[in-house]
């Protein structure tokens, strides 16, 4: 019986026809169908040897499989003795370089009356098909964010030097309302996609539970069917907007059916609209990407009376988890041991950070952003820094250093001075003309760390006589200072005191008898 096969409601009416004993031509007129075809059913109703009664009752599917038992090629018997080799032929085509035709010419070597290269590979097609069906998916919804990168690139040219970049295109959908969200990039590394990853969120207004990436190097850094290893930076992204990371699974575009379909859609949707524009940098490609992708978002689904954004908007958005109110900082992880000048090196930005010293040789977990390092010893938090990208450079906190070293730090003209004044005042003098002098700072603090180590050494009259004597002659070298100690050319300056002394001395004299009086150098003959 050739041609489409006839309704079973036609064929009820075909079959109590037949029992009101019309003839065949009679029947194929009545019902507007050709004698034949009349006569085949009737014939397959004969061969069937149950009343008209009992089949008119039976439902419509049910009396199809009576009258079309299906494809009369798995009643053949070459398919008999097919069947049961199908599931070797399953294994043998993931053995490398077997194909299908390979084993159907085995096949045959053992068949030679077997099925044609055409019917084996059907057949072997259908069984492959058979273990591997799909499941309808039903999304919850805000529970998932589906991630993806397309495989094509938009690009913009670079006004300086007219070279073309290509950028690469972040996806992401929500699967119950199909909600999706498009931005180029420049790269799929990790920085950019946790930028594309975070303005995403900020579009949606939240954030779902799960986050569904696809096995990319950025997402997963070792892939796994039942345990894959999620990027430490991502985790740290999911912590920070209390959500999870679940990846599909490797090779099963199934898993993220709604994301591929989405970057086919964006094929049309957006590629195919701005492949005649020109952008000059990525800001305005992104501003039209943006737009079209609103459009997208804006139209009707097909067998659905609303858009994607209207089913967010009413049936989701509600539901997602709220931003957190501090910005991501992508985070950075080093082990470095702390050098004896108390710094761990940096190697990214070639620069050093100080930790306290007690902690010098100690392995050292650092972790930096983009602003900040933080650096961690044995569980706590010894030391926080902010970057510094000046390479060679040193990153010192004062309290970090030894005693030694903090007074080295410490120096400075003010700093000898009042030193200098707390201990005599021709000391504090002496300083201040030591850094009148026009040499190298370096040197200057040499110099009165000499004069300092004199100082704890001498007697304190002793080394005030000898900034004296420093003074007057005008001689502020440590060498001189040494010199004086050492010879006690010092002792045998007169202090203020005795010079004062003196003075009196000199004005009241001793009473005696020898006193001449003015008489006597008034008279012209000397009286002796």
């Amino acid at each position: 019986m050739a041609g489409k096969p006839k309704r079973m409601s036609q064929i009820k009416q075909l079959l109590q026809l037949h029992g009101q004993e019309k003839k065949k031509k009679e029947i194929a007129r009545i019902l507007g169908i050709s004698k034949n075809t009349v006569k085949s059913y009737l014939e397959k109703f004969r061969l069937s040897k149950e009343g008209i009664d009992s089949l008119v009752l039976l439902d419509d599917p049910v009396l199809e499989a009576k009258f079309h038992p299906g494809n009369p090629a798995y009643s053949d018997d070459r398919f008999e003795h097919l069947k049961p080799h199908l599931d070797y032929f399953e294994q043998e085509l993931k053995r490398q370089g077997v194909t299908r035709k390979l084993l159907w010419e085995e096949y045959r070597e053992g068949q030679s009356k077997g099925y044609g290269l055409t019917q084996f590979c059907y057949h072997l097609s259908q069984h492959l098909a058979a273990r591997n069906p799909s499941m309808v998916l039903h999304h919850k919804p805000g529970e998932k964010l589906f991630i993806d990168f397309a495989g094509k690139t938009l690009s913009y040219v670079d006004q300086q030097t007219g070279e073309v970049v290509a950028c690469q295109v972040f996806v992401a959908c929500l699967p119950y309302s199909d909600y999706s969200f498009v931005m180029a990039v420049k790269s799929q590394r990790i920085d950019d996609f946790l930028h594309a990853l975070k303005c995403c969120l900020a579009e949606f207004g939240g954030v779902p539970q799960i986050l569904v990436p696809d096995n990319l190097k950025s997402a997963i850094t070792k892939a796994s069917k039942y345990e894959p290893e999620v990027n430490h930076a991502l985790e740290d992204f999911a912590n920070h907007y209390s959500t999870t990371v679940v990846p599909a699974r490797a090779f099963k575009p199934k898993d993220k059916a709604l994301v591929e379909n989405q970057v086919r859609l964006i094929y049309t949707r957006i590629y195919a609209k701005l492949r005649n524009e020109v952008f000059f940098d990525i800001t305005s490609l992104n501003r039209s990407i943006k737009e079209k992708n609103k459009d997208h978002n804006q139209t009707r689904m097909q067998q659905k009376p609303y858009s994607r954004e209207e089913c967010f908007l009413s049936n989701e958005k509600h539901l997602l988890a709220p931003l957190p109110t501090q910005d991501y900082e992508l985070k950075y992880y080093r082990w470095l041991k702390v050098a004896k000048n108390n710094h761990i090196f940096l190697a990214q930005d070639k620069h050093y950070y100080s930790v306290p010293y007690v902690h010098i040789g100690a392995k050292a977990n650092v972790i930096y952003t983009r602003s900040m390092v933080y650096i961690y010893i044995a569980g706590k938090q010894v030391a926080v820094h902010q970057r510094n990208y000046s390479p060679g450079r040193y990153s010192t906190c004062k309290e970090h250093l030894c005693s030694h070293h903090q007074h080295y730090l410490d120096r400075s003209p003010e700093y000898y001075l009042a030193k200098a004044k707390a201990i005599s005042e021709p000391f504090y003098q002496l300083i201040g003309e030591v850094f009148n002098q026009n040499r190298h700072p370096e040197q200057l603090y040499r110099t009165c760390d000499g004069f300092m180590s004199l100082q704890r050494k001498t007697d304190s009259g002793k080394f005030s006589r000898a900034c004296t004597l420093a003074l007057d002659y005008k001689n502020f070298s440590y060498h001189f200072l040494t010199n004086v100690i050492k010879n006690n050319t010092a002792d045998y300056l007169e202090t203020d005191a005795d010079k004062k002394e003196k003075q009196q001395q000199k004005q009241t004299l001793p009473k005696h008898q020898n006193i001449r009086g003015k008489e006597y150098y008034k008279q012209i003959n000397l009286n002796f």
